[in-house]
């Protein structure tokens, strides 16, 4: 049997105590395998956030096993999860999180200067990573410069600049809107498809999830549903339409866990 590249075993996390205490995640079960596109989806404050900064080693279960390629994850002291997230792993966040007065090359180099990449070697697989989302011809710009959906693809090429094996992407496409936000999706699911690189992406819009293998379904703190599906991809449907995705992605909204998509917001 294949080692998921991602496993979690009765993951939990309570934050506060007494009556302060909240349970973000009730003893979860997750696998992902290597290679797969996964959305989290569920209103706020359901726990899909904490799960993917779990993934990320952003934070610490605080009961249960997680597991990267097999090797466990939650005994790692603080250094050992910086040296997992440098080496394994690449972020995307709703914000861009850009240098404001430095290019979009030397943001990219970034993460490559803290593993000691020569310079040379830094300057070329930044550039190879801003053609990579297409933004040659940009790569002397500021982030002022750049719309918002051209800033989130600096920030995709710097989480892929280090070549990972997992790009944890948090709500990507929510400070754009909705044309930007199906070419930002079309990078990612490119980088999946043509690289291999797992992705999993926590949304609240079933357009965008209807991009993954996986739409996993958080409420309460649990998984509510795990559902597979035909990724939609724009090539294949050309000739259909907005109107056509549109009901693709009302079908990700319904689901096998019809009920959870539909469950009103309520505040984290």
């Amino acid at each position: 049997m294949t080692t998921p590249l991602l496993s979690l075993r009765a993951i939990s996390k309570v934050y506060g105590v007494g009556e302060a205490e909240v349970h973000a995640l009730r003893a979860i079960d997750l696998d992902v395998a290597e290679g797969e596109f996964v959305a989290l989806m569920g209103p706020s404050g359901s726990g899909k956030s904490t799960c993917l900064n779990i993934l990320g080693c952003l934070d610490v279960a605080t009961s249960g096993e997680y597991r990267f390629r097999g090797q466990a994850v939650s005994g790692l002291d603080r250094d050992q999860r910086a040296l997992l997230r440098r080496h394994y792993l690449g972020f995307v966040f709703q914000g861009f999180n850009l240098l404001a007065r430095t290019s979009a090359l030397e943001n990219v180099e970034l993460p490559l200067v803290y593993l000691g990449v020569g310079r040379r070697e830094r300057r070329r697989r930044s550039l190879a990573a801003l053609a990579a989302v297409g933004l040659e011809g940009r790569e002397r710009h500021t982030p002022s410069q750049l719309s918002g959906g051209q800033q989130q693809r600096v920030a995709i090429a710097r989480a892929l600049v280090t070549e990972p094996s997992l790009i944890l992407a948090d709500e990507p496409t929510g400070n754009v809107d909705s044309a930007r936000a199906h070419e930002i999706m079309g990078v990612l699911a490119g980088l999946n498809r043509d690289r291999g690189i797992t992705i999993v992406m926590v949304t609240h819009e079933p357009d965008m999830a209807a991009y993954a293998h996986r739409v996993v379904r958080f409420l309460d703190g649990r998984i509510a549903a795990d559902e597979r599906q035909v990724p939609w991809r724009p090539e294949d449907h050309l000739d259909d339409g907005a109107d056509d995705h549109a009901a693709h992605g009302a079908v990700v909204a319904a689901g096998v866990g019809g009920a959870v998509a539909a469950t009103p917001e309520v505040a984290p």
